[in-house]
């Protein structure tokens, strides 16, 4: 492997290959891939399309088009003062999911919105899907106070019957949190100092004979400026297991999230932990309207 450079994709071969991506890091089908054309197309028009390479060879992208964000308090609407950047796709290679090419690629997107003068880069993913938390939350410093309930409406496969909700993140490039990640600084939080400060755990997973976490029936409703919702380490093996208990877990976590946001909580921070009988266990962090 040499080292890896993330760069503008510049020709139609290049952008071809992003199609390859999508097939290896997703099993997508030929009807859900972004086709090259298109790709092509939005770059031509401004959209941001960032390639990372092992010498020629493609191993992840970056995808991102302009939008903007919705202002009820601006009566005009005017489009420029609501203006952020959606960043549609990060694919990389399996084997090279390691090599912090993901980070790589997002950091050359907001590299991309500070040169165009844009604060705002949103997303959505499965906030049940720890390793994007722990990527999303933690190591970039996004953050999230929006639920989107089943979002991409029926999905088949693994998928199939199972709500598509989303958290919309917010990874606003110019705050001092964001540009403190963009050095590496980030350093998870410990789960003991965080109760000791105060924090709440809003609903302590136990294990069930296969050793699967399994959502407690009620949860904490009672306020505190800091606030702890566990998620599923690995919610894939869930859904591949249990079925039924991944469908529990979303209308669980749903409940949950509806209920804070509404309340003016925000994810700020992804807490992992290890108990003493060495079960893992992830955690987001919510703070009162970001106290």
């Amino acid at each position: 492997m040499s080292e890896i450079i993330v760069r503008s994709m510049e020709t139609m071969e290049e952008i071809v290959a992003a199609e390859g991506i999508q097939r290896a890091a997703w099993s997508m089908t030929d009807i859900e891939i972004i086709p090259a054309h298109a790709l092509h197309a939005m770059q031509h028009s401004g959209a941001v399309l960032l390639g990372a390479f092992d010498g020629e060879r493609l191993v992840g992208f970056n995808f991102g088009v302009l939008g903007t964000e919705e202002n009820p308090q601006r009566i005009d609407q005017v489009a420029a003062a609501r203006l952020k950047m959606y960043s549609v796709i990060t694919g990389v290679l399996p084997e090279y999911r390691s090599h912090d090419v993901g980070y790589r690629l997002k950091m050359a997107q907001r590299d991309f919105a500070l040169r165009i003068g844009v604060r705002l880069i949103t997303w959505t993913y499965d906030p049940l899907e720890s390793l994007n938390a722990r990527f999303n939350i933690g190591k970039l410093g996004a953050v999230c106070h929006r639920y989107l309930r089943h979002f991409h409406g029926d999905m088949t496969g693994i998928n199939t019957g199972l709500q598509t909700d989303r958290f919309e993140v917010e990874w606003w490039v110019t705050q001092n949190r964001v540009a403190a990640r963009a050095g590496k600084a980030w350093r998870p939080l410990r789960l003991e100092s965080l109760l000791a400060g105060g924090a709440l755990l809003v609903n302590e997973a136990t294990f069930n004979h296969a050793g699967l976490p399994v959502p407690p029936a009620n949860y904490v409703s009672r306020p505190s400026n800091l606030m702890l919702v566990e998620i599923p380490v690995d919610f894939q093996s869930i859904k591949r297991a249990d079925f039924e208990l991944a469908a529990r877990w979303r209308m669980h976590t749903r409940d949950i999230f509806e209920n804070m946001f509404d309340s003016g909580f925000i994810v700020t921070d992804f807490v992992p932990h290890e108990d003493a009988d060495g079960n893992r266990h992830s955690y987001y962090l919510l703070t009162y309207q970001d106290s």
